[in-house]
């Protein structure tokens, strides 16, 4: 009996050392702490316009040129390779791909 008990709490441990890794890589927790998964992007927020990664958000402090050939100015202009701009606004961002990110996207996940 005491061997079945020893068993049991030795394989509770591994369970919940297994279940409490760190799963938040590509996740971020609002002030709710829901979760929801966090894009790549540039995002215009306070006038400011920020790179956005799961390592944090840093200031863009020069123009950006994204993978399809679309920049991203300081001023929050960008520019599609087809020569097409539009001007960023607060809360607006802009995926890696050069998609504008909606509002939809940056919802928490249901939980």
């Amino acid at each position: 009996m005491k061997k079945l008990i020893m068993c049991l709490l030795v394989a509770g441990t591994f369970t919940t050392a297994a279940t409490a890794q760190d799963s938040t890589k590509s996740m971020s927790s609002d002030k709710m702490g829901n979760m929801h998964q966090m894009k790549d992007c540039v995002m215009m927020k306070d006038g400011k316009l920020a790179t956005m990664t799961k390592d944090g958000i840093t200031p863009l402090t020069k123009d950006l040129t994204l993978t399809n050939g679309t920049v991203i100015s300081t001023k929050g202009i960008v520019t599609a390779k087809d020569g097409s701009t539009i001007t960023l606004t607060n809360g607006q961002a802009v995926d890696m791909d050069g998609k504008l990110i909606t509002k939809k996207d940056m919802e928490p996940m249901p939980k």
